[in-house]
């Protein structure tokens, strides 16, 4: 895909997403791998629902920036999960309402912070685990990504938001939308004891599909 393609994609699907609400004011960021190892980002203080192709922040492979406005201040984030997750062809960065809510909750498991709800979630998503509250744009959050070793495609900030990484931008926003409606459902029957998807329904998909799901994701 030319440069051009992507940078279309990235405001095509930045606007999509804000005009949804699924992350506010200048919230949220995003980035796609090019071809020649490098990557484009959004820049800081941009709001995903206005960005301009041209503006987006081309960084080189060693994450400097060559052209376009200043990156987001996210970028050690996003660099971490490129670093462990191989796979990782574009990363998805939001404020989304009850993925946050979800993070803020004493119950949740750091290693699975979603139970297996629907086929959908375990697909898009696998398992979601939960990295402790940094600052936003601390550079010890790309020690706690890090720290995951690369097992996890979807990760919870805790009290800031949800971070996913695709084999394209495609497939890392479809994700994040499963994970965000995953989050609401899980906000709807908390305490109302839902029957969730059993070990051998989760066995059948990862089977069937040929998921990866990370040891211990859903031991609960």
């Amino acid at each position: 895909m030319t440069d051009t393609q992507l940078r279309d994609d990235i405001c095509r699907f930045g606007r999509s997403l804000f005009e949804r609400g699924l992350t506010p004011g200048s919230s949220g960021n995003i980035s796609v791998r090019c071809e020649d190892g490098g990557w484009l980002v959004t820049p800081t203080n941009a709001s995903l629902g206005r960005l301009d192709p041209a503006r987006l922040s081309r960084l080189d492979k060693d994450g400097r920036l060559v052209s376009g406005d200043k990156p987001t201040k996210e970028v050690p984030l996003h660099t971490a999960l490129y670093d462990t997750r191989s796979s990782a062809q574009a990363i998805v960065h939001l404020h989304s309402t009850h993925s946050v809510a979800v993070s803020m909750l004493p119950e949740v498991n750091p290693r699975a912070v979603l139970p297996p709800m629907t086929p959908y979630y375990m697909m898009k998503c696998g398992a979601t685990a939960l990295v402790p509250y940094y600052r936003p744009g601390d550079p010890a959050v790309a020690d706690a990504i890090k720290g995951l070793a690369g097992k996890y495609s979807s990760v919870l900030l805790a009290n800031h938001g949800p971070v996913v990484a695709g084999d394209s931008l495609e497939a890392a926003v479809y994700a994040m939308e499963e994970l965000e409606e995953t989050a609401k459902l899980y906000l709807l029957l908390r305490g109302l004891n839902p029957r969730h998807l059993s070990p051998e329904q989760v066995n059948d998909l990862v089977k069937v599909f040929g998921l990866t799901v990370p040891e211990h994701g859903h031991d609960h």
